[in-house]
């Protein structure tokens, strides 16, 4: 009988077990497949980033809420897509709307156009323009280049693109004009696109409601000018004054500052 010394160890203690190496072959086999298997997974739309979390969303002392509910990005845009592919709706915006819409939007850029605020040279943008009544009524006054912007296309008047993040390069409209500020779930987003893709001297002009609330696809509610004066940092207001625009009660024009103040 060997006898050993209560400081060594045994040979069977020293030697790793078959079943210990056979696990950590499995685990160095299967680790490539899992990162493969990991790295093919569909990743979550995010949304555009840069802004407060949502339920931190009020700006101007609660001027500006953000309307809760909103499970991720893909929701909200899932439920503006509900109201932008409505058959009924689009059916109603290309016939008994069009031409009425048109007329009032006409009589909103003739009064610009008298105040030199839009040109016949203007490059003009019109945003969350759907079927583009804003952008016929831009075209039939005689500012020939203009486009509109929309989660989904109507040609040849509007293009396809989220308004978060506009598919533009940096200062390229003269012009911008837009009625669905309340539908931005991002309203930081949705002006610092505005304010990147207008020309410096540019002007952006918005229709919105104070008074009363909006229906259930928009993502936000506003009481004052108040937030969009601070959101517009890069711009100086204009003039801002009541209009009947389809709901919308008030309108206000910011011309974007030719030199921007160094922070």
């Amino acid at each position: 009988m060997k006898i050993f010394h209560a400081g060594m160890k045994t040979t069977a203690q020293t030697k790793p077990s078959p079943l210990s190496k056979y696990f950590l072959l499995f685990l160095l086999l299967c680790l490539p497949c899992i990162l493969l298997l990991y790295s093919l997974q569909p990743k979550r739309h995010q949304p555009p980033t840069g802004d407060p979390p949502q339920e931190n969303n009020i700006y101007g002392s609660g001027d500006l809420k953000i309307r809760p509910g909103y499970a991720s990005y893909e929701s909200y845009i899932q439920l503006q897509l509900g109201k932008t592919l409505n058959p009924k709706l689009r059916e109603l915006w290309k016939t008994r709307d069009w031409d009425r819409k048109i007329q009032v939007f006409g009589g909103f850029f003739q009064d610009l156009k008298r105040k030199k605020l839009l040109s016949n040279e203007s490059k003009a943008l019109c945003i969350g323009a759907r079927v583009g009544q804003e952008v016929e009524a831009l075209r039939r006054i005689g500012v020939s280049d203009s486009v509109g912007i929309d989660l989904v296309p109507s040609p040849p008047l509007v293009i396809g693109g989220d308004f978060h993040n506009q598919p533009f390069d940096n200062e390229t409209f003269d012009f911008e004009f837009s009625n669905v500020f309340d539908h931005a779930l991002y309203p930081h987003k949705f002006v610092g696109e505005i304010e990147r893709t207008l020309k410096p001297g540019g002007v952006c002009v918005l229709h919105v409601a104070l008074s009363r609330r909006s229906d259930k696809y928009s993502a936000n509610d506003l009481y004052s000018v108040t937030p969009l004066v601070e959101l517009f940092n890069r711009s100086e207001v204009v003039h801002t004054r009541k209009v009947d625009g389809f709901g919308l009660d008030t309108e206000i024009v910011f011309r974007k500052k030719k030199v921007i103040p160094s922070s």
